[in-house]
């Protein structure tokens, strides 16, 4: 697959939504500072703390080899992460995030699109991801793309559930 995948011709204000996959010698600053800007929200809202605080650029570049890390126009990105021992063998989508400025313009969307593209590369029938409890909206939003809540689970250190897993099976897409 190229590194580049076109999907559709939606534009946010003159960028086009063509994600761009990134490689491992490029400079990961400016994608760690747009997850810091995307996740400021979450600050006071989420206990524990989010692990984007111990995330670092080299643990970025480990991603894009060890991964895959997707950015569009320096606007929005996502990590994912293949899981083929899993059953049955998913994708993992983390990290996904847009820019405060840019969100409501389809982004997001851009990026769940490609992950449904990428685990149908792969060979995968399900993505999967985590989000917090508190992060109501994100479940509405992950729902409406057609995920499923499958799981709580709790971070070390708690009793109580600290995030929900969602799933979406791929068969059949």
């Amino acid at each position: 697959m190229d590194a580049a995948v076109k999907l559709g011709t939606g534009t946010v204000g003159r960028a086009a939504m063509t994600p761009r996959r990134i490689t491992p010698d490029e400079d990961m600053a400016p994608i760690l500072a747009l997850l810091h800007r995307a996740f400021a929200g979450m600050e006071g809202r989420i206990d524990p703390p989010s692990s984007l605080h111990r995330l670092t650029e080299a643990g970025i570049a480990e991603q894009a080899r060890t991964g895959e890390v997707w950015v569009i126009d320096g606007a929005a990105c996502v990590f994912l992460t293949p899981q083929s021992d899993a059953t049955p063998p998913s994708l993992y989508v983390g990290k996904l995030a847009v820019e405060p400025s840019a969100q409501g313009h389809g982004l997001a969307r851009a990026l769940m699109t490609l992950a449904e593209q990428r685990a149908a590369d792969l060979g995968l029938l399900r993505l999967v991801l985590q989000t917090r409890i508190e992060l109501v909206e994100n479940h509405a939003i992950f729902e409406k793309l057609g995920f499923v809540k499958t799981a709580e689970t709790a971070h070390e250190g708690f009793e109580r559930p600290t995030s929900y897993r969602f799933e979406k099976s791929l068969r059949g897409l």
